[in-house]
């Protein structure tokens, strides 16, 4: 094994776009629109509610856009009973068309480009400079759904799933930090400790969605922010578990994490879609261990962390798997803890149970398993450790999962049929377990150390071992199952 030292991961390139999305500041502006037909209703109704200055020009008027000048949700709405002319664009920020036709169409947009005015012209895309997409509205929080016109109707189901998942109370906080936004620049505190103050904040906002908040939350947040001035000036450290690899793995409290970062430092058996969470200005870096090439050596990452924390940043280090299973977490928890940085642990869904939801096998099943046991393919020196309870790895009624186990599993095998585990004890080795490009191997334990060597499949190798393992193939299951009473012809469950 060969050292490297850590190397900065490019962040992603943006994906291609259908549309930029953008939020245009339109209060006080002046905005046209032409036509009265219940779609120039809504986008007048969307402007003024924006705070835009409407004027709408049409010969005459329908009854809906006459109430709706009446009463605006914001801005004005004037009408005017008369067909646009090209020196009504001068000055306007938007303009708006409801037309009839294409020819009524190019005539619009053509004058609304002369002018320099953005342009949309209702359900006719091919003369339009912006979209409408559907929104969501806790204003001053807004959301905006597009799908560039492929398919309206989805992304108003998307909307309506968003609704759901938004409480309307987000909009008075969402409002309490625009009204607060200017206490917290001039309260003293240092950049970290104003995002702390906002992190603080999003955490009751999201928790106490049903009340309103209070002056007296600020003053309680402000100061619980001065308390905790010093550890957010350190900067901190939290060990994020990546799961096996799909990204929809990932739980809620890493996400955050990773959208809170300054720097993440990255396994290399980290998939690379889990970084499409990460915030994107957020410098990332590779300090991986892999068994056959170049590794980071474990103390130059616990210092590497150590000074990037001490220079204020807030420090993600993301395993993969659950960082509490043989992730070396406890070394960096120590390293932390002897320089007085704050650490904190996110656990993660580990590799064995990313691979068992996979492969739909139970690894506790309580006729084939009495014992579930995890155990490493390698020690620090890379070999099979030496002080294995082989009595315990070669009891037929555990479930044994091994680690790390792609250069060691011949000699696993051999010293576990030595002690008693019979050869024909179905074994499953899972490449890559849960992502795309997933390979899966089972056999039995004897023979699977050989049918690793003729696929030559990558790591991570996760390699499970036991009777339970036999649910893997449905048709050897079924029986077993039908031997099985059902709970109806029991007493109890």
């Amino acid at each position: 094994m060969t050292d490297r030292i850590p190397l900065e991961a490019r962040t992603p390139r943006m994906e291609p776009l259908a549309r930029l999305p953008v939020f245009y500041a339109l209060q006080g502006k002046r905005a046209l629109i032409a036509g009265t037909n219940a779609g120039a209703v809504w986008k007048a109704e969307l402007l003024s509610a924006a705070g835009a200055d409407v004027h709408v020009f049409a010969a005459k008027f329908s009854k809906d856009m006459l109430a709706l000048a009446t009463t605006p949700p914001q801005g004005a709405i004037t009408v005017h009973a008369r067909t646009w002319i090209e020196e009504d664009f001068k000055g306007c920020a938007i303009a708006i068309g409801a037309c009839s036709d294409d020819e009524e169409a190019a005539r619009f947009t053509a004058a609304a480009r002369d002018a320099g005015v953005p342009v949309n012209v209702i359900d006719k895309p091919a003369y339009c400079d912006f979209a409408f997409g559907a929104i969501v509205n806790r204003s001053p929080l807004v959301l905006g759904i597009s799908t560039d016109g492929a398919a309206p109707v989805f992304g108003q189901a998307i909307r309506a799933k968003l609704e759901s998942l938004l409480p309307f109370g987000y909009a008075r906080w969402a409002e309490a930090a625009r009204n607060w936004r200017a206490g917290v620049q001039a309260s003293g505190l240092s950049f970290n400790g104003r995002r702390r103050f906002w992190q603080m904040f999003t955490a009751r906002a999201i928790n106490e969605a049903d009340r309103a908040p209070e002056p007296a939350d600020f003053d309680k947040l402000l100061a619980q922010t001065h308390g905790e001035r010093a550890h957010a000036d350190l900067g901190s450290v939290t060990l994020v578990g990546a799961g096996p690899g799909d990204p929809e793995l990932l739980t809620l409290r890493a996400v955050r994490a990773l959208q809170s970062a300054d720097v993440i430092l990255i396994d290399d058996l980290v998939a690379p879609e889990i970084l499409d969470f990460a915030r994107r200005e957020a410098k990332k870096m590779m300090v991986g261990k892999t068994a056959r090439g170049p590794s980071c050596r474990q103390d130059e990452i616990n210092a590497l962390m150590i000074a990037l924390a001490k220079k204020g940043k807030r420090v993600v280090r993301l395993k993969g798997g659950d960082p509490m299973v043989f992730g070396r977490a406890g070394e960096e928890i120590a390293a932390c803890r002897a320089e007085g940085i704050a650490v904190e642990v996110v656990p993660g869904i580990s590799a064995a149970q990313g691979a068992a939801a996979r492969l739909k096998v139970s690894l506790t099943h309580r006729r084939a398993a009495r014992r579930l046991q995890y155990v490493t393919g390698h020690a620090e020196d890379g070999k099979l450790p030496a002080d294995f309870d082989w009595a315990a790895l070669a009891d037929p009624k555990a479930t044994t999962v091994v680690y790390m186990a792609g250069k060691t599993i011949t000699e696993f095998m051999v010293r576990a049929i030595e002690h008693g585990l019979d050869p024909q004890t179905p074994a499953i080795a899972i490449s890559r377990a849960t992502r795309d490009d997933e390979q899966v191997i089972a056999s039995t334990l004897q023979d699977l150390p050989n049918e690793l060597t003729a696929r030559a499949v990558p790591g991570p190798l996760l390699v499970l071992i036991g009777q339970v393992i036999s649910a893997y193939d449905a048709a050897a299951l079924a029986p077993k199952l039908d031997e099985m009473p059902s709970c109806s012809e029991r007493i109890s469950c």
